[in-house]
């Protein structure tokens, strides 16, 4: 059986916690039965090991196992770093 690997990529909203970050994800689909556009979004927690990602950065996340109440995501890589 294959393990399913979910990744998703997010904007910082937030880094104000230790090796925490709060990550937005956005995504946009066509309601089912009105096909027209449905914009969602939800904020979710991810590890941060070194504390690198900033406000404003693009990163990419992975699922892990849960690492406190609510996180349970880790920062995989930054691909692209805010401008200051």
């Amino acid at each position: 059986m294959k393990k399913i690997i979910k990744e998703k990529v997010g904007e910082v909203m937030s880094n104000k916690m230790d090796k925490t970050v709060v990550v937005l994800l956005r995504r946009e689909f066509a309601h089912p039965l009105y096909e027209k556009k449905v914009r969602r979004r939800k904020k979710v927690k991810a590890h941060d090991d070194a504390n690198k990602c900033q406000v404003g950065d693009k990163v990419k996340i992975i699922g892990t196992r849960p690492l406190s109440k609510d996180k349970h995501w880790r920062v995989l890589q930054v691909l692209k770093k805010e401008k200051k």
